[in-house]
């Protein structure tokens, strides 16, 4: 069993930045590759980024050069700081880990809301 807890969200103007954190506990060993994820009202939950074990890193294109996630493997934490933050950028944002041991499941933590007023 893998927790996860976002913390980070809020209310930020147009242009602005946010930083997200999320703090896995549990059976932390077996996590392979995290990812951020978001959901905007009305809209299906959507890959923000994802980072593997290894380091290899993905993006989606509308956050490319504005986003960058990173991982701190000995903290078990993973991070998403947002710049040049959008309206559109308005979602709840979820942490997602993949563990592979005893088997492959998928852990999601309950979700940050970003608000981006223009």
């Amino acid at each position: 069993q893998v927790q996860l807890v976002e913390s980070g969200g809020g209310l930020v103007q147009a242009g602005g930045s946010l930083r997200l954190s999320c703090a896995a506990s549990g059976d932390t060993v077996c996590i392979s590759a995290m990812g951020w994820y978001r959901q905007a009202s009305g809209k299906e939950r959507e890959l923000v980024a994802a980072i593997t074990s290894g380091g290899s890193i993905n993006y989606a294109d509308s956050v490319k050069g504005r986003f960058t996630i990173s991982r701190d493997n000995a903290q078990n934490t993973l991070y998403l700081q947002m710049n040049s933050l959008k309206p559109e950028d308005t979602a709840v944002y979820y942490c997602n880990a993949e563990v592979t041991c005893p088997g492959v499941m998928d852990y999601w933590g309950k979700g940050t809301l970003v608000t981006v007023s223009s």
